[in-house]
């Protein structure tokens, strides 16, 4: 993509709140749509920077459609930036993509911005016939197909995994010009190349396991920014964490949130999957999850942002097992006392300011 134009936002980090909606049957999903759409307002009555929804398209998830989902969060809100996380183009066809999101970002006011990846789960070879071979190919292809789409009025482009174009034009065009593109990353070299390459951000996962790995790609993204003629000073990272509760109480946090950790390990040892940390104490202390009283969550993204430079990090924005109560306290909470902190203490530069034009 081309250098970015910086818009209004101030230079103090960002966050965002971001959903992949689960659903585990409990709640029709009628119910838990509209609890996601009302998550992304408070998000923003609270003052966070960005809401994001995930792409996945197999059980327990329910986030098949993130731009129809956005699009009446769109509605919904008015300031707050829309985030796709991620946008899975090695499954999409790029030119309905692009027409989705373009309309999206018109709808929005300019608000969207892009976390795209090639997606993960069994489900997506039977349902996209996409393959472990040929996966990372159609990322790269949707990629680079999907960004000249939104530059260029009439695209003439052939390719492998879709039939060509020639002199074509796709509608509507977008609002913003050019989009900003992040491209996500849990452990894969790959997207960070192709980030790198582009001289794209990069949204690290960094959920499942300890910091070090995720470090390592993040150093690794810089070095090859600085391989294909880009400033590596001036990269963007962002950041994930793997659960939040804030209380004025460390005590209150980990008590309240240790059953709910509890039932995560368990729903793994029953898919094979054997959990990377053995308690919940394990987790705060080398995991990425925030639970704990305001000063811990500030020491702990300091810790972390010594390993990854981040200048933009996310939150669970669903309950997760909390009561709404509990829920809505924590992200209060985390925007009166821990955000503040961390934006006077950690640069970052604005994100692109919505237009009307």
């Amino acid at each position: 993509m081309h250098a970015q134009t910086w818009g209004d936002g101030g230079d103090a980090m960002k966050f965002l709140a971001i959903t992949l909606i689960v659903s585990d049957g409990a709640k029709p999903a009628q119910e838990r749509l509209r609890e996601v759409v009302d998550n992304a307002v408070l998000a923003e009555s609270l003052g966070f920077d960005g809401f994001g929804v995930g792409e996945r398209h197999e059980r327990p998830f329910i986030s098949s459609s993130p731009p129809v989902v956005l699009s009446h969060i769109a509605a919904r809100t008015a300031r707050i930036r829309l985030f796709t996380a991620v946008t899975t183009l090695s499954l999409l066809d790029p030119v309905r993509a692009f027409e989705d999101y373009a309309t999206l970002d018109n709808l929005s006011g300019g608000r969207l911005e892009l976390i795209v990846g090639k997606g993960n789960g069994a489900a997506q070879a039977k349902l996209f016939h996409v393959t472990a071979e040929d996966q990372w190919e159609r990322n790269r292809e949707g990629y680079e197909l999907f960004t000249r789409l939104w530059r260029e009025d009439r695209v003439t482009w052939s390719g492998r995994f879709r039939p060509p174009l020639e002199d074509a034009e796709t509608w509507p065009r977008p609002l913003q010009q050019p989009i900003r593109i992040w491209h996500g990353s849990a452990t894969s070299r790959q997207s960070v190349e192709l980030a790198a390459i582009h001289g794209d951000p990069l949204f690290s996962a960094n959920v499942t396991n300890p910091v070090e790995p995720y470090a390592q790609l993040v150093a690794h993204y810089r070095e090859r920014l600085a391989f294909h003629g880009h400033d590596p000073a001036a990269a963007l990272v962002g950041a994930g964490s793997a659960g939040l509760y804030v209380h004025e109480r460390s005590q209150v946090a980990l008590e309240t949130y240790r059953p709910i950790f509890d039932a995560r390990r368990e729903t793994f040892r029953r898919l094979g999957v054997e959990p990377v940390f053995h308690s919940l104490e394990d987790a705060i202390e080398r995991g990425s999850i925030l639970v704990g009283s305001p000063q811990q969550i500030v020491d702990k993204v300091h810790r972390y942002h010594e390993h990854l430079g981040h200048e933009v990090m996310h939150v669970q924005a669903d309950a997760d097992g909390l009561t709404d109560r509990q829920h809505h306290a924590s992200l209060e909470l985390f925007q009166s006392a821990v955000a503040p902190v961390l934006r006077r203490e950690i640069p970052s530069r604005p994100f692109p300011a919505a237009t009307a034009g």
